[in-house]
């Protein structure tokens, strides 16, 4: 399980009791300025053929909350293969206004036709959804460890 415990980072957490959760180690810190107070996960990691792929949200130092990505090993789910170095997805000029504006944020993703499909929110005003194609994405995570 992904979680964020101290609110800032993202921790992963391992039990054989699916409703006990007593240990969690530290899995990702803020690494660039776009996550720079907070790095989470948007949704359940999405098993691909390359690893696991976890959305993430990141709110930086400019009070934007972005969409980044990230890549971890199948075997080994606590070792990071790669990050986006930038955000996957934020706020446009249209997105920005609303009741909590520059914010875009998801629940969830899933592949579909080897394209990843991310429905989203901005701004909590409005939704839509959009597509990346999953094997550009994935070599940019692998590209960038």
């Amino acid at each position: 399980m992904l979680c964020r415990l101290d609110g800032f980072n993202n921790y992963i957490a391992f039990s054989n009791n699916f409703s006990i959760w007593r240990e969690a180690k530290l899995l990702q810190q803020s690494k660039f300025s776009w996550e720079f107070f907070q790095i989470g996960n948007f949704g359940s990691p999405i098993e691909s053929p390359e690893g696991w792929l976890v959305i993430t949200p990141g709110f930086g130092s400019m009070r934007v909350y972005v969409l980044g990505a990230s890549l971890f090993d199948l075997q080994n789910p606590e070792k990071e293969i790669g990050r986006l170095q930038s955000p996957l997805l934020m706020p446009n000029s249209e997105d920005r206004e609303g009741y909590v504006p520059n914010v875009v944020y998801s629940c969830g993703s899933m592949i579909n036709s080897n394209e990843l499909i991310i429905p989203y929110a901005m701004s909590d005003y409005a939704s839509t959804y959009a597509t990346v194609n999953l094997v550009e994405l994935l070599n940019e995570l692998k590209n960038n460890k």
